[in-house]
């Protein structure tokens, strides 16, 4: 089984207008699929991949519990499992994590760039907790971001600060800890317990500096991840087949670890 654990669609009207902006902000000009449910089930089933998890995310308070009933309504696409969102600024992002719990979401996508905030910050911390409580997984885009400017919002050395709060509950960080900065993710974030996803990082990370972070942090916390429809996941299959790890390794880091964290 390959999962895909980083990815992205959008309600087909709402597709229209944001992958156009997307592309304009970022500079990527041929994305994979074209930001639709059915879009992003063709890509994964051309792919090879079995299943696809679609992180959504909440990039004002007024929009969380649209994201949110998007995001419960995925739930009901074979294919597809729906990670849910909260924004800090939102006086119900608690009731809003509970909602999501009950309805069966099994994760939440925080962007901090996205969302304004920076990941070490005093505030957050009551929605990580609320978060470790409910058992739920916390997947935090981690590094710098094409579309926006610096400063970096949730920097390795920043997230590993933050880990001890879940209390051992799940932490996914992001584009291997954020593209472009392997030595901080190798000195801040390799041997903790975060789980690191290979997402865009196709072209963006060196498979020997990549495998030296692997040996030290272990292949069991390595989740395969395109960031669809940025990157198409034939790319990074290609990437993690580049890292020289054994068969066993290989398979945990393309489905079993996944499949393992998301309890099926």
């Amino acid at each position: 089984m390959i999962i895909d654990f980083h990815t992205h669609c959008f309600p087909d009207k709402i597709a229209e207008k944001a992958l156009p902006q997307l592309k304009l902000r970022s500079g990527i000009t041929r994305p994979f699929h074209d930001g639709t449910v059915k879009g992003l089930i063709e890509l994964a089933k051309n792919d090879g991949i079995d299943c696809s998890v679609v992180l959504n995310i909440a990039t004002n308070p007024h929009q969380q519990r649209k994201v949110n009933d998007f995001a419960i309504s995925l739930k009901e696409v074979e294919g597809i499992i729906p990670f849910g969102s909260v924004h800090p600024d939102s006086n119900d992002a608690l009731d809003e994590l509970e909602r999501l719990k009950e309805n069966g979401i099994k994760g939440v996508k925080l962007h901090p760039d996205y969302q304004d905030f920076f990941v070490n910050e005093k505030r957050m911390l009551p929605i990580y907790e609320k978060i470790a409580s409910l058992g739920m997984i916390t997947l935090f885009h981690c590094g710098f971001d094409i579309g926006y400017p610096e400063p970096v919002h949730c920097t390795a050395q920043a997230l590993a600060e933050v880990l001890p709060v879940f209390g051992g509950a799940p932490v996914v960080a992001a584009h291997f800890g954020g593209i472009w900065s392997l030595p901080e993710t190798r000195r801040h974030l390799a041997g903790k317990n975060v789980y690191l996803d290979t997402a865009y990082c196709y072209g963006m990370i060196t498979p020997r500096y990549a495998k030296e972070v692997i040996d030290i942090h272990g292949a069991d916390k390595i989740l395969f991840a395109s960031d669809a429809p940025w990157n198409a996941p034939w790319q990074d299959i290609e990437l993690i087949k580049c890292l020289g790890l054994n068969e066993n390794e290989e398979k945990a880091v393309l489905g079993e670890n996944a499949r393992k964290l998301l309890g099926f």
